[in-house]
């Protein structure tokens, strides 16, 4: 469970890099922790005075699922949008569609689970 602040999306960050050090798909899940995270402070209850999220981290031998539960408070929908080239926001979703194999939410306006799923290249490949 994490506090509802920016500095602990930047934890989560490191943990995520310190559980998978030397993993082929350790930059695309630190990087899935930060707009996942991010998501879930700017557009739920997770980022008020006493929010929280969670994050987990399921780890098999060829895939990496990342897990962010948010607090809810949001009514509308999970979906990615289309920023125009000058937004300095809402691209977060459509980053970790790009990288991961699957997407799945659940849940709703009382708390939402995002989960994205990387998996191993196979030999030769350069990105999960």
């Amino acid at each position: 469970m994490c506090p509802g602040s920016r500095e602990e999306v930047t934890r989560a960050r490191r943990w995520t890099r310190d559980i998978l050090s030397n993993h082929p798909c350790a930059d695309d899940a630190e990087l899935i922790v930060s707009e996942l995270g991010s998501n879930a402070l700017s557009h739920t209850a997770s980022g008020s005075p006493y929010g929280t999220f969670q994050l987990t981290l399921s780890l098999s031998p060829r895939t990496v699922a990342i897990s962010v539960t948010d607090e809810g408070g949001h009514l509308e929908e999970v979906s990615p949008t289309k920023a125009d080239p000058d937004d300095t926001h809402g691209r977060g979703l459509t980053i970790v569609m790009a990288l991961a194999r699957r997407l799945d939410i659940t849940g709703g306006q009382y708390g939402r689970t995002v989960t994205a799923q990387l998996v191993v290249p196979e030999a030769g490949a350069t990105t999960c």
